[in-house]
Order: C-alpha cells, then sequence, then structure tokens
C-alpha cells in the first residue's frame, strides 16, 4: 500500500511563503527541520490532516533545489509517499535498476529518495514510519487538528511529461500500481486515499504541475487567495508555482 504524506514546494523566499501558505489554508506554525541542512536547504513543514506540506528554500549555491528554481521557478518539487512494507518497496526498484540519491534507516523511520533521471518527473521518496501513524519529518510536536482541519488532507498530485502516458507506465513499474485499476484514464494512478495524474506538458519539460487538496473551508481559501491576487478558475487556485484544485474536506 502507497499513500501521499507528504508534498513539498521549492520556493525562493521561505518565509515570505510560509506566511501565505499560512493565511490560505489556516495551518499552525510549521516544524523548521534542522536535518536538511544536509541538502543546503531550509524548511517549513506544515501538518495538514495527518498528511504534511512541506516548502524548502536553498541556502548556499550547487543544490538540487536551487537548479530546480533556475530550471522550472518555484513549483511541486518532491512527493514523498508512506508504504506498509519498506523491503518489498526497495527490493522491486532494485531488482528496476533504479538508483537511490538518499537513504536513511532510524528506529521510527526508513526512507529512500529515488533518483529523478530514473522515475521521471520528480524526486520520489518512499518511507515506512513505525508507527504508521507516526511522522518523524513533521516534528516531535505534531498532531491531527480537530474537526474538520483534521480531515484535510492531499487527494492527488498531477504530473506533465511531453509522453504522459510513458511516464505513467514507469512510474507504475517503479512504485508497483497496477495500471488496469486507475480511475480515470490510462494516464492515472490509484493510490490509497489518493491519485496520480498524468498530462501533457505545454512547454516540453516534465514535472509535478499540481496538486488536489481536500480542505476545511474551501470558500475561505478561494476568498484569501483573491485577496492575495492569486490566479485560478473555479474552485482552483495558482500559487506556489503549482495549479491547485479545491475540493470540500
Amino acid at each position: 500500500m502507497l499513500r501521499i504524506r507528504q508534498i513539498v514546494f521549492v520556493v525562493r523566499d521561505l518565509a515570505a511563503s510560509s506566511a501565505r501558505l499560512s493565511a490560505l489554508l489556516e495551518v499552525g506554525a510549521p516544524y523548521r527541520d534542522p536535518g536538511v541542512a544536509e541538502f543546503g536547504i531550509d524548511n517549513a513543514v506544515f501538518a495538514f490532516g495527518d498528511q504534511f506540506v512541506e516548502l524548502i528554500s536553498p541556502v548556499r549555491a550547487g543544490t538540487a533545489a536551487g537548479r530546480h528554481l533556475d530550471r522550472r521557478g518555484e513549483g511541486g518539487y518532491m512527493l514523498i509517499l508512506q508504504t506498509d512494507d519498506f523491503d518489498r518497496e526497495r527490493a522491486r526498484v532494485r531488482a528496476l535498476g533504479v538508483r537511490t540519491v538518499w537513504e536513511k534507516e532510524l528506529p521510527d523511520i526508513r526512507a529512500m529518495h529515488l533518483h529523478p533521471k530514473d522515475i521521471g518527473g520528480a524526486i520520489v521518496s518512499i518511507d515506512q514510519p513505525v508507527p504508521a501513524g507516526s511522522w518523524r519529518w513533521g516534528g516531535p510536536a505534531w498532531k491531527v487538528a480537530g474537526g474538520a482541519r483534521g480531515r484535510q488532507r492531499v487527494v492527488g498530485v498531477t504530473l506533465e511529461s511531453p509522453d504522459p502516458s510513458a511516464m505513467a507506465m514507469r512510474w507504475s513499474q517503479v512504485l508497483g500500481l497496477d495500471r488496469a485499476r486507475a480511475e480515470e484514464s490510462e494516464a492515472a494512478l490509484p493510490l490509497h486515499q489518493g491519485r496520480l495524474d498524468f498530462v501533457p506538458s505545454r512547454s516540453g519539460a516534465e514535472g509535478i504541475c499540481g496538486f488536489e487538496l481536500a480542505v476545511a473551508d474551501r470558500a475561505a481559501v478561494l476568498d484569501a487567495a483573491r485577496a492575495r491576487h492569486l490566479g485560478g478558475v473555479g474552485d482552483a487556485i495558482d500559487a506556489f508555482g503549482a495549479h491547485i484544485v479545491l475540493q470540500a474536506a
């Protein structure tokens, strides 16, 4: 079983972007993870239901995050998927010849970042926390909010590619997902309580271009977005370099 546990945006101004995200989604104070310094970045991790929205920004030259900003600008950068069987996932990706760029095994979590050139579109991390409801990357004090805010969740992630069907095929192989069970098209993959969509790229580049979020108060989020002159039509906003579709939690 794989589910979306954390999504990551790369931004230029971490403080300003964090304030904007807090105002839009009315989330609590973020966790600042000192461990990300090894990647040359600073971050802010916001609890969103029992999932997480992370903003990162480079603090030195020569980082993968900085290269992403130079190449694509702000936007979706990384997807962290939670598994119930880390050994199964690692055996499969190794059998496929997929490289990892970072691995960590700790008493409360095991994680591996897949090489983006071997899966395409984004950095993907596959993590198994112990116990399953915990999440080290969210910090030691995070908790699920009460009421509707505790039911908020990341429903979907959209990736763009010049050949979305081929990218969907590669992701299905690497992640062990059955494309025959796709809900909308051959370029969609189901996850536990979520999905991945693959769409044609307008620019010819590939990467994460959108998200679907279930929010506690959709009208309030839309009002906050309009007050900040963010783009978007209907129940969608354009923020942090991504197209974000909103639904009610």
